[in-house]
């Protein structure tokens, strides 16, 4: 590799990123130059190319995907970085569509960046695909969570492919929305999706399901049956649950998934199918196949790429948006306004631990908009069940509100420093629940409030507690 700096450009409506990249890229090493619209750039390009280029997607006049397009036949081997504040599963699949190196949301890590930055400078060069329109946004993908970000780059990588995959995750966190999205972002896209919950039906009747059967095959075959495999030809099949199927099943699954072909239960005649199978379970694969639970030759062919879908409590930024977006179909479905929610009730659903994840926010918001009397859903609102009596989170911000409270009146009305008002106040306060607590033994009431015994009886003397 030549000694030469690399020539990075950047392209970016925000000076703020233009000034912070070109700093970073700079202390590293590198060469930069930068471009407010992408218009400018493509002047600049016809007399010189950088080694890699740093694209903004929202910008005046052509936006990042655009450009994208213009320079999929001009500069070809050019690798691209996009980054965007608006990172949603749409820019993202669009990014690695249009040929995108890499897909980097707002706001990164600038170590991550330069690094990201050597990383396409060591490639070849990208094949540049075509920009096709994406499918419409499945809103419930909706995410600015660094974990949900690292789905969307994952359906992005995907979206030219028809790879198996495997998709994690507890119950309740999208894990057929993913898979959905793998296959509206794929070549198979104008195809059937298939899915399956293979644990919802019963082990004796999952093989006709998956395969079919022919008429006679066996008691109550009254007709031939065409199954979920033939179904999904040239398209997707969902299998969720996988972790469930008997073994023998397994044996099964894996002969299609290796020979494309099967026989319909009491059949006689191969039946050749061209499926793409993404799977899905909540279950650890790994350790069920050292348990011999599950075959260990179909995992690997299952597990070739693998996405886990984070449980709710890892994007906690992210309620929001999911509350606001599922308020609105609630309300939408029963023909009401789409209710707000204050900031008290909000805090108390974003603390919420949600074991049941975004099926239970769904849940949630569908229950909230029929229960809540008013336009505006309120902490008295929130049942038990959602954390609505979670009291020590409510009573610390019920006291620490009224502390504020306080604390501004006094300010108004009195030029003595808080703390000397204050302090006194509140300590004389703990130590007398203390002391009842423990029916005036002070060793234990200096316990509970973490001095010495001494301690506590200076300040009951200086506060007149004795």
């Amino acid at each position: 590799m030549s000694s030469r700096p690399l020539i990075v450009w950047i392209v970016d409506d925000d000076q703020s990123v233009r000034w912070v990249l070109e700093k970073a890229l700079k202390q590293a090493d590198m060469e930069t130059r930068t471009f407010e619209r992408a218009e400018h750039l493509l002047e600049a390009i016809d007399e010189s190319e950088p080694d890699v280029l740093i694209t903004d997607v929202r910008m005046p006049g052509m936006s990042g995907l655009a450009l994208l397009e213009r320079l999929r036949s001009s500069n070809p081997d050019l690798p691209i970085i996009v980054i965007t504040a608006h990172s949603d599963l749409e820019n993202a699949v669009a990014a690695y569509k249009g040929g995108a190196f890499e897909y980097l949301p707002k706001p990164f890590d600038i170590d991550e960046a330069v690094e990201l930055v050597h990383k396409a400078a060591r490639s070849t060069g990208t094949a540049l695909g075509s920009i096709d329109t994406p499918p419409a946004a499945i809103a419930s993908m909706i995410g600015q969570a660094p974990a949900m970000q690292e789905v969307f780059r994952s359906i992005g990588r995907l979206a030219g492919s028809s790879m198996t995959v495997l998709i994690t995750g507890e119950s309740g966190t999208g894990k057929e929305l993913v898979a959905r999205a793998l296959h509206d972002h794929s070549p198979r896209s104008n195809k059937t999706f298939v899915a399956l919950n293979t644990s919802a039906i019963a082990a004796e009747l999952l093989e006709s399901e998956l395969f079919g059967h022919e008429k006679g095959s066996f008691t109550g075959a009254d007709a031939r049956r065409i199954g979920r495999f033939e179904q999904a030809d040239g398209g997707t099949l969902f299998l969720d649950e996988i972790g469930d199927m008997s073994p023998a099943l397994q044996t099964r699954l894996l002969r299609v998934l290796a020979e494309s072909e099967f026989y319909r239960v009491g059949g006689q005649t191969p039946i050749k199918v061209d499926v793409r199978v993404i799977a899905a379970t909540n279950q650890d694969l790994a350790r069920a196949v050292k348990e011999s639970r599950f075959r260990e030759d179909l995992f690997h062919r299952l597990n070739v790429i693998r996405i886990n879908t984070p449980p709710l409590r890892q994007r906690r930024e992210d309620i929001p948006l999911l509350l606001n977006h599922y308020l609105g179909e609630a309300a939408e479905e029963i023909g009401t306004p789409a209710k707000m929610i204050d900031a008290d009730a909000l805090d108390s659903l974003r603390e919420y631990s949600w074991p049941g994840n975004v099926r239970q926010l769904v849940n949630a918001s569908r229950r909230l908009t029929v229960t809540a009397p008013g336009g505006v859903i309120t902490a008295q609102d929130i049942p038990d069940d959602l954390g609505g009596n979670e009291t020590p989170h409510r009573a610390a911000r019920e006291w620490t509100r009224t502390l504020a409270s306080w604390a501004e009146r006094q300010l108004n009305s009195s030029d003595a420093p808080l703390l000397e008002t204050a302090l006194p106040e509140f300590e004389k306060t703990l130590i007398e629940i203390a002391m009842s607590q423990t029916n005036g033994h002070r060793q234990e009431a200096a316990k509970l409030l973490g001095w010495g015994r001494n301690t506590l009886a200076r300040k009951m003397k200086a506060l007149h507690l004795d």
